[in-house]
């Protein structure tokens, strides 16, 4: 543990920080999984929902520098591409 007072101050808002970041990404990494789970079901209408949703968490961990500009892309890419598959 830190002497200096400031530094403590700042070790327990990383904690907090790492806490609430955690949260972000389980929440992310749940809505990833939804719209697969929709998929493997061939619910479009349900998909396309949940692709909605996964892509506007994608964009919040970008803005809240959770996640690379570059991984969200992707992962837009990829879910986009599972959902239009759907017949």
């Amino acid at each position: 543990m830190a002497n200096i007072k400031s530094q403590k101050k700042r070790a327990i808002t990383n904690l907090k920080k790492g806490r609430a970041q955690a949260g972000q990404k389980t929440a992310l990494k749940t809505a990833i999984k939804n719209v697969k789970l929709a998929v493997a079901s061939n619910d479009k209408a349900v998909a396309a929902e949940a692709l909605n949703k996964a892509n506007k968490m994608l964009d919040s961990a970008v803005a809240n520098n959770l996640k690379h500009k570059n991984y969200a892309a992707r992962q837009k890419s990829r879910l986009a591409k599972a959902v239009n598959s759907i017949q």
